[in-house]
């Protein structure tokens, strides 16, 4: 109870310090939204979206499940993916995973979880795709790390893939697809050079056709 007495404090502090210094913070907030940017990412509480980059409420949409999948079967994060897109028109996407996640981790090894297992198979079916490339590392946590940024690349790819990215692009929407993976123990994010700005993008077998 000490713990939820203490953030329910915090929170006053917090609304307290924000109206010291603009009296209309909050009822500018009310007014609606309009974010730039969407970012899918990790559920794991040491990876806070806006602290990492530095943005104020407002300026990032957000999405985060375990691992920072983009499952093409998840109603959940392809609503949110169509709201940013189609409502919002951010014109930035980030996936950011992180050293050290979890779920990458869960999805190197055999153990059963529970029901966490039917979704980190996600995860194992981009190992199978990379494992000549992932048994050549013979160092575990170097084999680690590369696959948390492998996973982040495939994601971006499987976004790229979605009808509602594709559907922007033929419109003429700018939005661009981004990789990055966060380091817990510098606090600094690594930017994969993974980008995607088109369908053109894609091979060919994944890119849609709209009709005229």
């Amino acid at each position: 109870m000490e713990f939820y007495k203490k953030i329910l404090e915090n929170n006053k502090k917090w609304v307290e310090e924000k109206l010291s210094v603009n009296p209309t913070y909050f009822a500018r907030l009310a007014e609606g939204q309009q974010p730039p940017l969407l970012w899918i990412g990790c559920s794991d509480s040491r990876v806070p979206a806006n602290e990492i980059i530095g943005a104020e409420p407002g300026e990032v949409f957000v999405h985060r499940n375990i691992a920072n999948m983009v499952v093409h079967s998840d109603m959940n994060m392809l609503s949110v993916l169509d709201y940013a897109v189609n409502a919002l028109k951010v014109q930035h996407v980030i996936v950011c995973g992180h050293y050290g996640c979890g779920g990458v981790k869960a999805a190197m090894g055999n153990s059963s979880i529970g029901i966490i297992d039917n979704w980190i198979r996600h995860i194992k079916d981009v190992y199978r795709l990379h494992k000549d490339e992932l048994d050549a590392v013979e160092n575990e946590k170097e084999r680690f790390n590369r696959f948390v940024e492998i996973n982040v690349r495939e994601q971006v790819l499987d976004l790229a893939k979605t009808s509602i990215v594709q559907s922007a692009w033929k419109n003429g929407q700018k939005l661009h697809l981004h990789g990055w993976v966060y380091g817990l123990n510098s606090g600094y994010v690594t930017d994969l050079n993974v980008n995607f700005s088109s369908n053109e993008d894609l091979d060919e077998v994944y890119q849609l056709y709209f009709g005229k």
